[in-house]
């Protein structure tokens, strides 16, 4: 059941965060945040998502008593963070690294309230299995990689892809819900498991 508290601001498009929101029970209006995404010169991908994170959640313009709730997601390896694909070849690339391998999941939360801006930031290793080309192909043809980092999506078709992870799955999907769960208990914003008289 969701609480109708509907004092929290989603800065991202994704619909997979404002469904991990929801089934926490919480409430949120969509503010979608604009903001350059390039990498900085020497930037960590764990400072990029960190940075990128703090900047949407102070790109959106909340009414004085709301709070906005902005992440961010990079997928890593080598070092290189995979953005989302811009074409058919970069998608393959992508793929092409991450098969047979492990990769690192960044993801950063940061949560502005009238108080003060507070980020956390998870890493979660995933491996995948050996990929074959073909089904690279199909998985290409369909509509899943093309608004995510890596050209796939843990909780859909690329599931496939993965062997096993080490860390949060919420994480990879875009949102670490235990984290992001403490991160609203700090800014008095209740969820489904608190108490709606205010104990947690």
């Amino acid at each position: 059941m969701l609480l109708n508290r509907p004092s929290l601001i989603l800065a991202s498009r994704s619909p997979r965060r404002r469904e991990l929101l929801a089934q926490l029970g919480v409430e949120v209006s969509v503010v979608p945040a604009d903001i350059d995404e390039t990498p900085a010169p020497g930037e960590t991908p764990r400072d990029y998502v960190e940075r990128i994170a703090r900047e949407k959640a102070a790109a959106v313009q909340p009414a004085a008593d709301a709070c906005v709730l902005a992440a961010d997601t990079a997928v890593v390896v080598d070092g290189d963070i995979l953005g989302k694909p811009e074409s058919l070849d970069a998608g393959r690339r992508m793929l092409r690294r991450l098969s047979g391998r492990v990769h690192q999941v960044f993801t950063a939360v940061a949560l502005r309230s009238p108080r003060d801006l507070r980020v956390i930031c998870r890493e979660t290793r995933v491996a995948f299995r050996a990929l074959e080309d073909a089904e690279c192909e199909r998985y290409l043809a369909s509509d899943e990689p093309w608004d995510k980092a890596g050209a796939y999506a843990i909780q859909g078709l690329g599931g496939a892809f993965v062997e096993r992870i080490d860390g949060s799955y919420s994480n990879v999907v875009g949102l670490p819900l235990c984290e992001t769960l403490a991160l609203l208990r700090g800014a008095g914003i209740p969820s489904a498991l608190d108490d709606p008289a205010g104990g947690a």
